[in-house]
């Protein structure tokens, strides 16, 4: 392992250069890699590794028909390269379990009972693991169990593998039966393009991911802007002026430069007045949520949020109401007026 300074804190990390695909191809050239699910994790992960020369199947549910023919339109083929669930996870010698969290804990009886000996259960979410009280996914002690969670959707995870970068990913062993669980999650690791590798545990992982979802990633994002805009509009600016202001020059620029070299380049590359007024009010917004993010993290430590995930995921309507909820948020002023400033973007016309 590479140890690296992380702002004074020294951590191991698993880079290319230690662990290199030929190394990858190595330690898997015997498995066949199961990947159950072909919604959000999967078709990239799975992707990835059949480009990368591995043993790749799917197990998808036939009812579930547009996953299915993605499926096909990618490339697996009914009755060679794809397969029902189950036939699927007996078919493989490493099941990657990427099904959503709630539909774990209604395949998990399905799952189990095809488990073999030496078999490896891969996980990119550690929520179904440490939240067994409320899943119900217990491994059996003869099978590996592996956690590689790339830090980024299956879209990124797929387009920056094509552009030859990566996502990193953070990587755990739950249960080591076969004595080689280590060299198989960090070979599936880096054999679905993960830019670097860094351990946790799966604990750790999905404690860190739901705050992270929860918080600055997605919906601390989405209500900080929505509070913005919408005190930007009530003071008269207009819908194209306050959506700027807001989220294109943060999209279009400013994060960008934060990716470059860090918030301090960013800082650095903007004016006088911007960089006083920011670092003025940093400390102000911090003291304002951190608050609201200590709240947030209790609440996920102590199971409360995954029990309204379970719940809500189990009413029969879901999806209905979840597509309720997005349109609601799509048809909302902010992102209508996103829409329309995407569209005079140059060559988007």
């Amino acid at each position: 392992m590479a140890k690296i300074d992380f702002g004074g804190v020294i951590e191991e990390v698993v880079t290319r250069e230690e662990f290199p695909l030929s190394k990858a191809r190595e330690v898997l050239k015997d498995e066949i890699i199961a990947v159950i699910g072909y919604g959000v994790q999967g078709p990239a992960q799975a992707l990835n590794m059949k480009d990368n020369g591995l043993k790749v199947i799917i197990g998808q549910a036939p009812e579930f028909k547009n996953d299915w023919d993605k499926a096909v339109a990618d490339g697996f083929v009914p009755g060679e390269t794809l397969f029902p669930v189950e036939e699927a996870a007996k078919k493989g010698t490493i099941i990657q379990y990427l099904v959503s969290d709630a539909a774990q804990r209604i395949l998990w009886p399905v799952i189990k009972k095809c488990l073999k000996e030496g078999d490896a259960l891969y996980f990119s979410h550690g929520f179904s693991i440490t939240y067994k009280e409320q899943t119900g996914v217990v491994p059996p002690p003869y099978v590996d169990v592996l956690l590689c969670a790339p830090k980024g959707s299956g879209t990124s995870v797929r387009r920056n593998f094509l552009a030859g970068t990566g996502i990193n990913s953070s990587y755990s062993v739950f249960q080591d039966y076969t004595g080689r669980a280590t060299d198989r999650v960090l070979a599936l690791g880096i054999a679905i393009g993960s830019g670097y590798l860094f351990p946790t545990t799966f604990e750790k992982e999905v404690y860190s991911d739901l705050t992270g979802e929860r918080g600055v990633l997605m919906g601390a994002l989405a209500g900080i802007m929505d509070a913005q805009y919408q005190v930007l509009r009530e003071n008269g600016h207009s819908p194209s002026e306050a959506f700027n202001e807001t989220v294109e020059e943060l999209t279009q620029s400013l994060i960008r430069l934060v990716d470059e070299k860090g918030m301090d380049w960013m800082y650095a590359n903007c004016s006088a007045t911007a960089q006083r007024g920011a670092l003025d009010w940093r400390p102000r917004f911090r003291d304002a949520v951190l608050p609201v993010f200590k709240e947030l993290y209790e609440r996920v430590k102590t199971g409360k949020e995954t029990e309204r995930v379970i719940q809500a995921l189990s009413n029969p309507n879901y999806k209905e109401m979840l597509d309720a909820e997005l349109r609601e948020m799509g048809n909302s002023e902010i992102w209508k007026a996103g829409a329309a400033v995407r569209k005079l973007r140059p060559g988007n016309k």
